[in-house]
């Protein structure tokens, strides 16, 4: 599993973006999937995830009816929309790979990508 985050850029209060997350090697299809943020001065936090299907989500209440975590097996690829965001979103993003679903935990995930930063201006 090797990941490469992109997608993040600065936006006004109240915009969307959607970051993408790409796996290059061939297991993106067994590995649950999951994106995390840290803002400045702040740990790292979980944001949302989605097992190996799509069937099953999970999102932190900081971003739930905001955010939407997707993913396409085919291109193996998990996707953050993010719509109605706030100056609090601000934070390097980073999606991560887990063997088993249902962490909202750093040590439940076994790969990381390297973070795309996303600034929004009030």
């Amino acid at each position: 599993v090797q990941l490469q985050a992109s997608g993040g850029g600065l936006v006004q209060a109240g915009d969307s973006l959607r970051l993408s997350c790409a796996d290059s090697g061939r297991a993106f299809q067994g590995y649950a999937m999951g994106w995390f943020r840290r803002a400045p001065g702040k740990e790292r936090e979980f944001v949302a995830t989605i097992n190996w299907s799509g069937g099953a989500i999970y999102y932190s209440d900081s971003v739930r009816g905001r955010f939407t975590i997707s993913r396409d097996n085919a291109k193996n690829t998990v996707y953050l929309q993010m719509n109605s965001l706030k100056p609090e979103d601000t934070a390097v993003y980073y999606c991560a790979a887990a063997a088993l679903y249902g962490s909202t935990q750093r040590g439940g995930y076994d790969y990381w990508g390297q973070g795309t930063l996303v600034t929004v201006s009030s």
